[in-house]
């Protein structure tokens, strides 16, 4: 039986074409990256995180971010994002047509300072002109909190540092706020102590987590989640990504995964596992070696019948 606090439908926020690829060393060419939103898109996801307009001498992965949006198929039921670091981000985001953007900082100054070599105050100021842009223009923001439970370098974060940037952020007008456990160490008790201090200030509903399963955690962290009412999620197909400035923090949950375990739980995705799955299997032939999502390599269980 489910609990009564499960929400009935759940939001898929795919970052594996910007989340994911940043992350990859080989460079992948542009019509793979189109074809991979496209078949992300086509497979049900209501947003794919498409690319990030971060300089490219910081992410040459993702230098071609205006080609690749230029060239996918739009489908007006996907809302297409981007990572937006600054008013030059920005400027280059307008033109190339954005649903929505995001903007990022953390709940560790050391991580930020490593990640972006700003305090966590001072990545807020960075981002303000970006949102007036946003704004003029009637473009969404959604915002990240990176190292929201445990960080690389200052070891557990309290909620009420977490709690402390989100209001922050909420103040400025982002619409949603994805937390992040940025090197997959959360255990469901501290998501929910977490949650706990969230839900002082105020409703949950524009609030998403963001789990990696580096330490096989993750979809224990939804399942937390989930019992509070949080509907909002984000994934990456085949479980790509990590973080380039987290030591230790492997892949993203799989968005295979989650949704097989979501399609069990009788909660509904909209997103077809399948077709998911078949776009997973073109992004790993380009990068020439296997990703981490369990459920493409056991595949949906199938009993075996009788002889």
């Amino acid at each position: 039986m489910l609990s009564a606090n499960f929400p009935s439908r759940i939001k898929i926020v795919e970052v594996g074409p910007r989340d994911g690829l940043q992350n990859e060393s080989i460079p992948i060419p542009t019509p793979i990256k189109v074809g991979f939103v496209n078949a992300l898109a086509r497979a049900g996801l209501s947003e794919v995180e498409v690319t990030s307009f971060v300089h490219p001498k910081w992410v040459p992965q993702l230098a071609d971010a205006a080609e690749v949006l230029e060239a996918i198929e739009r489908d007006a039921a996907v809302v297409y994002s981007a990572l937006v670091p600054n008013e030059k981000g920005m400027e280059r985001a307008l033109l190339a047509g954005l649903d929505r953007i995001s903007v990022f900082t953390a709940a560790s100054e050391s991580f930020n300072k490593k990640n972006i070599n700003a305090s966590i105050a001072e990545s807020i100021e960075r981002f303000k002109p970006v949102l007036s842009m946003a704004r003029d223009s009637g473009i969404g923001v959604r915002g990240y909190v990176s190292t929201a439970f445990w960080c690389p370098y200052e070891g557990k974060i309290e909620p009420k540092a977490v709690t402390n940037v989100v209001e922050q952020l909420f103040d400025l007008g982002i619409e949603e706020i994805s937390i992040g456990d940025t090197i997959g160490a959360a255990v469901p008790t501290e998501v929910n102590r977490l949650i706990d201090v969230l839900e002082e200030r105020g409703s949950l509903e524009n609030i998403a987590m963001h789990f990696h399963d580096t330490r096989g955690t993750a979809l224990p962290n939804v399942l937390a989640s989930l019992g509070r009412g949080i509907s909002i999620y984000d994934s990456s197909a085949g479980g790509l990504g990590g973080c380039p400035y987290a030591p230790g923090a492997s892949g993203n949950l799989a968005t295979e995964d989650l949704v097989y375990f979501l399609d069990g739980l009788g909660l509904e995705t909209g997103v077809d596992l399948e077709k998911v799955s078949r776009a997973s299997d073109e992004i790993e032939h380009a990068l020439g070696h296997a990703l981490p999502s369990r459920v493409r390599k056991a595949g949906p269980f199938r009993p075996t019948p009788l002889p």
